[in-house]
C-alpha cells in the first residue's frame, strides 16, 4: 500500500487528543476519542493486508500475526521493563505487586480484561495503573487474532464481494449492539472487544468501499470529517456513556478523512503532524506512565507541560531506536517462527510481572517490624472472609441470596438484636465500628450491606444494574421493606454524594416511613473524601522513611459534605430521627495515632479500614455526646 500521508496525520490528531486529555482533562474533554480514532486507522490497515492477501491467495495468518507482534511488542516491553526497574527503587510492595500483575496482562494482551474486572467500587484510582493505557493495544490485538481467522474461515464459502458485504454488515450490527450494551453493561462496554470491534470493523469498510472523489470534494469530506472528530473532542466528555452511540462522531470523522484521501492536505500533512504521527503510538505508550507519575508523586501543575515534552522526546527515541529495528518475519517453515524474538520479550518481561505479582512487590525488599505487620494486616475492608458482614460482590462473592445475605449478625452475637444496619459499602465499613460499640453495651445488631445498596423501596441504583449487586440489593430492599417493623432502631449509613435527586427522595421515603413505626433512626455522615489514596501515602512514609502529611494529599470533598448538612438539616425535623456526624466519627485531622504513629482512617480515598473504623469508635467512645446517643438507642 502507498504510504498515506493523510492517515500518519490523522495518527497524530488522535495522538494529541489523548495526550492533552490525560495531561488535563479540561483542556479537551472528549480527547479519550482519539483511541477511537486510532481503532479506526488499524482496521482500515489491517483490512487491506488481510484482502490483498486473500485475494492474491497468499495471505498467511502467522506471518501477519508475526508482522503485528514485530510493530506492537517490542515498545511495550521496554515500556514495562523501565517500569518495572523504576517501582524496585519507588514503588511500595501492594503498588509494585499490582503493576506486576498490570505488566503480565499487558505482556499477554489481556489487560483490558483485568481493567474491566478491577472496574467498580474498590477500584483503584484510575491515575494509580501505570499501564492502564494498554487496555486498547489488548482490544486492538485481539481483533488481530480473530479478524483474520474469520475472514479466512468465511472465504471457503463466500466470494470475495459477499466478504466485502459481510464486514459491512457485522459493522453496521456490531454498531447497533454497542449502542445497546453500553447501556447495559458501561464497564464491560468500555473495555471489551466486542463493543470496540465495529469501529476497525468501519476502517475495514472504508478500504473496500473506498470513494471517488474530485479534488474540491476531498477537502469537502475531509473537513467535515476533521469538523466531527474535533467536535466529539470538545463537546463530549467522560460523563457520556461511551462508547454508545456517540462514538459514530469520532468514528465517522476519521473513516470520511481516510476516504477523502487528500494526501497533499495541509492540515495533515504538514510536517508536525507527520514528525508526531510517525511516533504516535511510541507517545502514546510513554505518555500515561508520566501523567501517573505526577499524579502519584504529588507534582505541581507546571510538572504538566514537562510531561508533554518529554512524552514527544520519549515517542522519538522509542520509534527510532525500538520501533525501527527490523525483526525477521519472512519464515518459511512452521517450527521456523519459534525463530520470532518479540515472542522471547513477552516470555520474558511477562515472567518478570509474574514474579513480582506472585512475590507480593518482592517485599524482601523492605523489613517491617511485628507491629507494623500487624498494623497493615487490618488496612483493608471488612468483608464477609474477614470475621465482618458486608456482602462485597467485589470480593469474588457470586450467590445472590437472602438467607446469606440477610441473616448476619455483630457485636454480642449470642444476646438477641434489635437494631439493624443497612446500606453499601459505606456501611460495610461501618461495621468494625458498630461491633466495638455493640460489644462494649453487651449488645448485637444485624448489618444487610451490600455494593451500592442505598435504603430505597424502588430499584433506583447507583451503580450498573448489571452487577450482581444489584439483584441482591433488591433482596435486601425487599427484606428491608417487609421487616423493618420488627427493629426497634436502624443505623442507615451510604455514600450520601453518589445519590442523585430521585435516590435522595427515594431514602427519604424510607427514613420517613421508619419514623412513623416509631423507630429510633441513626444516620451516619460519610468520612472524609479524598481524590488520591491517604493508604498509599501513609505506605510510601513507611517505607521510604519520610513524614505522613495527609494535608498534602488532594481532597475531593465538596458534594459529600454537602450531603453529610443536607441530611443533618433533615433529620432535625423528626425527634426519632439523629444524624451522628463526623466530629463524633473522627479526629479533624483524619488520622489516628498508634503508638506515635500516624495513620488514616481511610482505605482508598473514600472508605474506611477496618481498624480505621475501630479507632474511629474509641474516638466516639471518648466523646461527650456518647452516653447520651446510646441513650437514644432502645437496646432493651
Amino acid at each position: 500500500m502507498q504510504f498515506r500521508k493523510d492517515i500518519n496525520g490523522l495518527r497524530a490528531i488522535a495522538v494529541i487528543a489523548v495526550v492533552l486529555f490525560h495531561f488535563n482533562a479540561s483542556w479537551m474533554p472528549g480527547g479519550f476519542a482519539g483511541v477511537d480514532v486510532f481503532f479506526v486507522i488499524s482496521g482500515f490497515l489491517m483490512t487491506g493486508i488481510i484482502f490483498r492477501g486473500i485475494e492474491q491467495e497468499n495471505f498467511s495468518i502467522l506471518r501477519f500475526y508475526v508482522a503485528r507482534a514485530n510493530r506492537i511488542i517490542p515498545a511495550l516491553a521496554m515500556l514495562c521493563l523501565v517500569l518495572l526497574v523504576f517501582g524496585w527503587f519507588y514503588l511500595t510492595p501492594f503498588d509494585y505487586k499490582t503493576l506486576g500483575k498490570h505488566i503480565g496482562s499487558s505482556m499477554s494482551f489481556l489487560s483490558n480484561v483485568v481493567y474491566w474486572r478491577e472496574s467498580g467500587y474498590f477500584d483503584a484510582a484510575s491515575h494509580e495503573k501505570w499501564l492502564l493505557h494498554t487496555w486498547s493495544l489488548s482490544a486492538e490485538w485481539q481483533f488481530y487474532i480473530i479478524y483474520p481467522l474469520m475472514l479466512v474461515a468465511i472465504r471457503k464459502f463466500m466470494s470475495v464481494k459477499v466478504m466485502k458485504a459481510a464486514v459491512l454488515f457485522g459493522t453496521l450490527l456490531g454498531f447497533v449492539f454497542c449502542v445497546i450494551a453500553t447501556y447495559k453493561w458501561p464497564d464491560s462496554s468500555y473495555y471489551l472487544l466486542p463493543t470496540r470491534a465495529w469501529e476497525m470493523m468501519i476502517g475495514g469498510v472504508a478500504y473496500l468501499f473506498p470513494f471517488t472523489l474530485q479534488d474540491k470534494r476531498k477537502k469537502l469530506v475531509e473537513w467535515f470529517g476533521l469538523t466531527l472528530i474535533v467536535c466529539s473532542y470538545f463537546f463530549i466528555s467522560k460523563e457520556n456513556p461511551w462508547p454508545g452511540y456517540l462514538a459514530i462522531f469520532p468514528v465517522l470523522g476519521s473513516f470520511l478523512i481516510i476516504q477523502a484521501q487528500h494526501n497533499d492536505s495541509l492540515i495533515t500533512s504538514n510536517i508536525v503532524f507527520q514528525k508526531l504521527g510517525a511516533w504516535s503510538y511510541s507517545i502514546y505508550l510513554w505518555h500515561w506512565p508520566l501523567v501517573v507519575a505526577i499524579y502519584y508523586f504529588s507534582l505541581n501543575d507546571k510538572f504538566i507541560y514537562i510531561g508533554i515534552a518529554v512524552s514527544v522526546l520519549l515517542g522519538y527515541l522509542s520509534n527510532k531506536y525500538i520501533e525501527k529495528i527490523r525483526f525477521r518475519n519472512d519464515f518459511r517453515g512452521l517450527l521456523q517462527y519459534w525463530k520470532c524474538k518479540p515472542i522471547y520479550l513477552v516470555l520474558f518481561i511477562g515472567f518478570l510481572g509474574s514474579y513480582v505479582f506472585i512475590s507480593k512487590g518482592v517485599d524482601k525488599r523492605f523489613n517491617l517490624n511485628l507491629e507494623l505487620q500487624q498494623i497493615s494486616n487490618q488496612l483493608i475492608m471488612p468483608l464477609r472472609s474477614n470475621g465482618y458482614c458486608f456482602y462485597s460482590f467485589n470480593d469474588g462473592q457470586e450467590n445472590v441470596d437472602q438467607k446469606i445475605g440477610t441473616d448476619c449478625y455483630l457485636g454480642e452475637k449470642l444476646n438477641k438484636s434489635a437494631t439493624l444496619l443497612f446500606g453499601d459499602s459505606f456501611a460495610g465499613h461501618s461495621e468494625p465500628f458498630f461491633d466495638e460499640i455493640f460489644k462494649a453495651n453487651h449488645k448485637s445488631f444485624q448489618s444487610i450491606t451490600t455494593n451500592w445498596c442505598i435504603a430505597s423501596f424502588t430499584d433506583n441504583f447507583t451503580g450498573p444494574k448489571s452487577h450482581l449487586a444489584y439483584k441482591q440489593c433488591l433482596i435486601n430492599r425487599g427484606y428491608l421493606k417487609v421487616n423493618m417493623h420488627k427493629y426497634k432502631n436502624i443505623i442507615f449509613a451510604g455514600q450520601w454524594s453518589a445519590l442523585s435527586k430521585k435516590q435522595l427522595d427515594d431514602f427519604e421515603i424510607v427514613i420517613k416511613q421508619a419514623a412513623k413505626m416509631k423507630i429510633n433512626v441513626f444516620i451516619i455522615a460519610a468520612p472524609h473524601s479524598y481524590t488520591q489514596n491517604p493508604l498509599n501515602f501513609f505506605y510510601r512514609s513507611v517505607y521510604f522513611k519520610h513524614p505522613f502529611d495527609i494535608n498534602k494529599i488532594i481532597s475531593n470533598d465538596v458534594f459529600m459534605a454537602k450531603a453529610n448538612l443536607y441530611l443533618k438539616e433533615f433529620s432535625s425535623n423528626y425527634t426519632n430521627i439523629h444524624f451522628i456526624s463526623r466530629e463524633l466519627l473522627y479526629n479533624k485531622e483524619n488520622t489516628f495515632e498508634i503508638n506515635n504513629l500516624t495513620l488514616p482512617y481511610s482505605l482508598d480515598g473514600g472508605h474506611i479500614s477496618i481498624l480505621g473504623s475501630k479507632y474511629s469508635a474509641k474516638h466516639f467512645m471518648n466523646k461527650d455526646e456518647y452516653s447520651a446517643i446510646m441513650k437514644l438507642f432502645d437496646l432493651e
